[in-house]
Formats: C-alpha cells, sequence, structure tokens
C-alpha cells in the first residue's frame, strides 16, 4: 500500500527518504504506466518541496516533466510513485528501477506485454466462431530488443478469410487514440497489400479500454467510408476477460451535436509588468493572456508570468523543467542571467545547437515565428485576429488545443497543425481539429463570439493546413492522409529546413 503525503511532516518524511534511495544508485529507469519513460543518472531524479507539495523533475525523452508526489512506497527493488500534474487532470503510476534491476524490469513489462498480446487473441477467437490464431506478437518497441506497446493478431477464419486485430497492451488514456490508431492503420495498410498469400487481410479489429472508446469512435469518423466499412471497433473490459462491440458514430452525426460554450480567448490588454519586459526584447518576446493573468514567451519559450493579486503585480520566472521564482530584489540577478541566456542561446545564430535554450519547445518556437506574419504560411490569411493554442471549451476532459486557427481573406477558416520533427500523428490530429472547429462553425458560435470581429465567416468547412519542415514529415504521412474523408480539405505546406531563420514555404500540396 502507498503511503499518503498528507500534511507537511508526511511530506518531509517522504523527500529525506526518498533522497536517500536516489543517492544510493548511478542509474534509474522511469516508467510511466508500465512504459518506459527515461534512463535517469541520479543527478537528473529531483525531489523537492515546493508550496507544501513533493514535486519530482526530470528530463524524459518528450522532455522536462514535473509531477506532483501524493503518494509512494519503496518495495525493496523499485521506487513506486503516485503522480499528477496540470492540476491533476493527468495522473499516472511512476516506477523508478535502479539500473541493476533494469534487465529484469525490462523482460518483466514484456512478458506483461505477450500475455496481454495472447489473452487479446484468445478473446478474439471467441468472439468470432470459428476462428483460429495465425499470428500473434507485439509491435516494435521504441528501442531495438524493445516490446511495443500493440498487439498485432491474424485471426483465420475458416480457411477462408484473414482478419487483423489490434488493441494496446499498456494503461492507455483518450489522448493516446491518436498514435494507436496511426499505427493501427499503417500496419494494417501493410498486411493487406500482399504481405501474405491468398487470402489476404480484408477486416480490421481495435480493441481499446472504455475510457478511449468514445475518442476513438470520434477518430474513425473521419476515415474514408471504404475503411471504415472493414474496421469493427469492440471494448475491452477491465479484467480483459471480454470483448464488447461498440457502436461507430457517423461524421454527420457527430458534426450535428451541439458543443459545449464557446470561451471567447481573453482581450489582449497588456499589464505594465509584462510591458516593461516586452520591451526588452520586443522581436522576440510575445504575451499571451491567460485566466490567471499573463505569460511570456521568448520565441515561443514560456520565461515568465505576471499575476495581479490585491492590485499588485508579481513576476514569476524560470523556464520549462525548472523552479519558478518570485522576481524580487534577492532575484534579481538570476532574472538578468535568464534574460541573456535566452538572447544568447535562444536564436537562429546560435552556434551551440545542443544547449536546452536552443533546443526547448521547439514547435512553439516555429508557432511564435507565424503568429509574426502568418502571410509568410499563406497569403491569403489575415495578419489578425490569429488565435494560437485555441481551445473552444475549458470544459474537463476538453482535447489539446488547436495550433493557430486563421481566418482567409475569402472567410474561409484555417486550422494549422505544426510539427518540427516526424510525427506520424500529424494527419489525424489535423482532421480531429477540423472536426471540433466545423461542430462550432456548423452551430454559428465563431459568428456569435465575433471571434474574428467584423470579418465574416464563410458557410465553409475549414480547410487543414499541415505544416512541418520539408524533411520532418513522417514517412508513413501521405498513406494517412488517403485514409481521411475527402470532405476535409487537407494541404501539406512543406517549410525550409531552417526556418529559425526565417520561415519559407518550398511546396503547398493539396491531399484530399
Amino acid at each position: 500500500m502507498l503511503e499518503r503525503l498528507t500534511d507537511a511532516d508526511s511530506i518531509a518524511r517522504a523527500e529525506a527518504r526518498i533522497r536517500e534511495l536516489i543517492d544510493a544508485h548511478g542509474e534509474w529507469l522511469c516508467t510511466r504506466d508500465s512504459h518506459r519513460v527515461a534512463l535517469l543518472r541520479r543527478d537528473e531524479c529531483d525531489f523537492s518541496v515546493s508550496q507544501g507539495r513533493l514535486i519530482f523533475s526530470c528530463l524524459t525523452e518528450e522532455g522536462a516533466a514535473a509531477w506532483r508526489i501524493t503518494g509512494w512506497r519503496w518495495s525493496g527493488e523499485k521506487l513506486l510513485l503516485e503522480a499528477s500534474r496540470r492540476m491533476g487532470a493527468e495522473r499516472a503510476r511512476l516506477e523508478l528501477i535502479p539500473r541493476a534491476s533494469v534487465k529484469a524490469a525490462a523482460a518483466l513489462i514484456g512478458d506483461t506485454r505477450r500475455e496481454r498480446c495472447n489473452r487479446l487473441a484468445a478473446l478474439a477467437c471467441a468472439a468470432l466462431p470459428g476462428a483460429k490464431v495465425w499470428r500473434a506478437a507485439l509491435s516494435a518497441g521504441a528501442r531495438r530488443g524493445q516490446s511495443g506497446r500493440y498487439a498485432r493478431i491474424i485471426l483465420r477464419h475458416l480457411n477462408r478469410e484473414l482478419v487483423a486485430v489490434t488493441g494496446t497492451v499498456i494503461e492507455s488514456d483518450r489522448q493516446e487514440v491518436d498514435a494507436f490508431l496511426s499505427s493501427a492503420l499503417v500496419w494494417f495498410t501493410r498486411v493487406s497489400q500482399g504481405a501474405h498469400r491468398p487470402p489476404h487481410v480484408r477486416r480490421l479489429w481495435l480493441a481499446v479500454n472504455k475510457n478511449s472508446v468514445e475518442a476513438l469512435g470520434q477518430r474513425l469518423a473521419l476515415l474514408r467510408d471504404e475503411l471504415r466499412r472493414v474496421i469493427t471497433l469492440y471494448e475491452i473490459d477491465d479484467d480483459w476477460e471480454a470483448l464488447t462491440p461498440a457502436r461507430l458514430p457517423e461524421l454527420e452525426e457527430l458534426l450535428a451535436e451541439r458543443p459545449k460554450r464557446l470561451v471567447r480567448p481573453p482581450r489582449e490588454v497588456m499589464s505594465e509588468s509584462a510591458a516593461r519586459i516586452k520591451a526588452l526584447a520586443p522581436e522576440a518576446i510575445d504575451v499571451v493572456r491567460a485566466r490567471q493573468g499573463e505569460t511570456l514567451r521568448f520565441r515561443g519559450l514560456p520565461f515568465a508570468r505576471v499575476r495581479r493579486l490585491l492590485e499588485k503585480e508579481s513576476i514569476w520566472f524560470g523556464v520549462k523543467g525548472a523552479r519558478r521564482r518570485l522576481l524580487d530584489e534577492g532575484t534579481e540577478d538570476e532574472w538578468w542571467k535568464l534574460l541573456h541566456d535566452l538572447k544568447e542561446y535562444r536564436n537562429a545564430a546560435c552556434t551551440d545547437r545542443h544547449h536546452a535554450l536552443y533546443r526547448l519547445s521547439p514547435e512553439a518556437w516555429l508557432e511564435s515565428e507565424l503568429r509574426r506574419d502568418i502571410t509568410r504560411l499563406d497569403p491569403g490569411l489575415r495578419l489578425a485576429p490569429l488565435y494560437a493554442q485555441f481551445r473552444p471549451t475549458h470544459a474537463a476532459g476538453a482535447s489539446r488545443p488547436i495550433d493557430l486557427l486563421a481566418l482567409r481573406r475569402d472567410g474561409r477558416l484555417a486550422v494549422i497543425e505544426l510539427k518540427v520533427s516526424e510525427d506520424r500523428e500529424h494527419v489525424l490530429q489535423g482532421a480531429d481539429y477540423w472536426r471540433r472547429t466545423e461542430v462550432y462553425r456548423r452551430h454559428g458560435h465563431l459568428a456569435r463570439a465575433r471571434l474574428f470581429g467584423d470579418a465574416t465567416v464563410a458557410d465553409k468547412p475549414p480547410l487543414v493546413y499541415l505544416v512541418a519542415p520539408a524533411l520532418r514529415f513522417h514517412r508513413s504521412f501521405n498513406q494517412l492522409a488517403r485514409a481521411i474523408t475527402p470532405e476535409i480539405e487537407l494541404y501539406r505546406f512543406d517549410l525550409n529546413e531552417d526556418w529559425r531563420s526565417g520561415v519559407r514555404v518550398m511546396r503547398r500540396v493539396p491531399l484530399t
């Protein structure tokens, strides 16, 4: 049973004991919900108490991460942590395993995933009388020798038909359905186009847990009709004892649903503190208004926040992965050092391309370049208003924000999804953002909220701009784009590789 951190004494005891454990081993394997996150040195594991909370910070393969620890236990072989972040919206079970136990832990993780794969194969056979397992394996892992996250099963039905079955063999949630579906579609295309001798695979079953069924059904509604007809969605119960067919909604049905209330972004009224900071580097610093105050970003990287309490403005500073400090007389030197480092390392002329300030949040950097002049992407787009990280609603469970939402001079909306590295989810994310935007447009919410001032929003669906440097599109990009319904107008924008020195469109290609 985990020890709960409910008061200052329990937090202090936990911090001291955990630090002692971390210092006792040189390297630790960090896993989240049974899949690998990072291999950390002990000096990369930071446990500290901040505002009465125990915070665990580390650098993962996705970047810097910070978690609030609410419970912990040392089993003798691994450190178990109950963690949350984003005000409790995201929860996870973290495990820190000493390097000496890493090999054994990796083997255990692989055995657990293979057992689930075999269990899913048995359930699929039970759901299709007369079927036998022809092949059952795991998808490829992130690294050579690692076990993958998805089951890859081929069933042979009455010696006439092959059915492809795939499902997640790790704990997952609705935020991961794009990765799962993208991987499933790529695999299904490969096994259905002559990878086997006749009979070929003609049907695809998808098995996910209850938390992911709704989100996956929404993504499947975005696919072409001929692809949807061969896909069956199943819900797998928590105990992995039964598969239940799930209904697939139609796209028009989803677009007809009444959306939650549209939240208009706050007015861009700059405080005195934010204006003073922006004046230090106006060409690089922008201000993003939030409900709690203002966030200042240096070429897309948040580095300061202005909060107003009791008619007094306070400035907190610090970049992602570092502890935030209140700007006062005691921290003024640190403040000026941070600004100096940002100017030196977060610019296109920086020679140290491995410096953290240069590498952090590259997509936000590209976004900031486009926000300054969106016409560099498409001369037909209006300069303003332009919405970055746009969330139509702040309701619980709301999806990720849209990178950029713009309006063309002809009145068409443009949903812009940015990537700076290969990402197989690029296409599905852009298509899902189209669905969310189209729902609000069809119900007239965008016009009533005067989101674009006096400009008229055309009575036509949005366009989707999928943007990345020319050599950074995933190799499956075009294949996945062909899977999307032609009702969604997709465009591919290839940018110059040195976009930090100035964005240029090298090629624009319609995809549907």
